[in-house]
């Protein structure tokens, strides 16, 4: 089991199984462990110790979780997988349960992990064990946001010309990017209907004129499939909104076709800005709209 596809369909085997105290032994002795959506600032494990801590401490007590879903894409890099799956979560405390959506990068040698990048529907998974307003105390008592260096624009992919576009304010051309007939979803968004035409895009994108943030665009890494329609993008938009420092993670997976974007998961951290701008109880609500 040497793999990265295999070493990432025994960490799911384990977590789905509950076999929480075995999977620290998937990762190096010195694995780089990242969520970049977590609450309520991005978080860094470093070391196989602290991972065997983080998967036999809060997580093994709060949930039960079994995969679905499961989409794996290979990337150019053979070292590098990127695993689109879903959760069923059952909260042990509440018994409420719920589908939750996710996403890992995972760079894997030698048959172990040696980094990964893992985001996750924290809003839901805290939703199903009545943790709304812990989110809520979490965010209203985080340090500022940490800025990165900018990545500067270039002509670059369909992905880098949308992203730059986003930060630079060019609202009107962004539905040019994408097919005439698309499928754009939003899974870390509770509510958030499927866009379909170009149409429904620059309805979509003219919400996002009318708030001008104006930010710019930071720590942009991209993955190409060995599927050549398929590329990934990680990424944050950054700067200044109210007087306050903001950063947004998102990664997002695309499929490309003759130049254009016919299909676009984008996995943005919606809860952290609802955290950031007082607004997760009305967030919530939407799950149950």
């Amino acid at each position: 089991m040497t793999a990265p596809r295999d070493v990432f369909t025994a960490l799911s085997d384990g977590i789905s199984e509950g076999r929480f105290g075995e999977l620290s032994a998937l990762y190096a002795e010195d694995t780089v462990v990242e969520h970049p959506q977590a609450v309520p600032r991005p978080t860094r494990l470093t070391g196989r110790d602290a991972v065997h801590e983080r998967f036999t401490g809060a997580l093994a007590g709060a949930y039960r979780l079994k995969r679905k879903n499961v989409v794996v894409h290979e990337t150019t890099d053979p070292e590098v997988i990127v695993a689109e799956y879903d959760y069923d979560a059952e909260s042990i405390e509440t018994g409420r349960t719920i589908a939750a959506a996710n996403i890992q990068v995972l760079r894997v040698r030698d048959g172990l992990i040696v980094h990964s990048r893992d985001y996750h529907d924290h809003l839901k998974l805290a939703v199903i064990r009545d943790g709304v307003d812990q989110l809520v105390k979490a965010y209203e008592q985080a340090p500022p946001r940490a800025l990165s260096p900018v990545t500067p624009e270039g002509s670059g992919t369909v992905f880098e010309r949308l992203v730059h576009g986003v930060a630079g304010g060019r609202w009107d051309e962004l539905p040019e990017l994408y097919a005439e007939e698309t499928h754009v979803t939003h899974p870390f968004l509770p509510g958030a209907e499927v866009v379909r035409t170009r149409d429904e895009l620059r309805a979509h994108f003219a919400a996002g004129k009318a708030l001008n943030p104006g930010f710019e665009v930071a720590d942009l890494v991209t993955y190409q499939g060995t599927d050549p329609e398929v590329l990934i993008g990680e990424f944050a938009y950054q700067g200044e909104y109210g007087g306050r420092p903001v950063r947004i993670a998102n990664i997002f997976v695309l499929r490309v076709r003759d130049g254009l974007i016919a299909e676009s998961r984008d996995y943005g951290d919606h809860l952290g800005i609802a955290g950031d701008l007082g607004k997760i109880p009305e967030l919530a609500a939407k799950l149950g709209s």
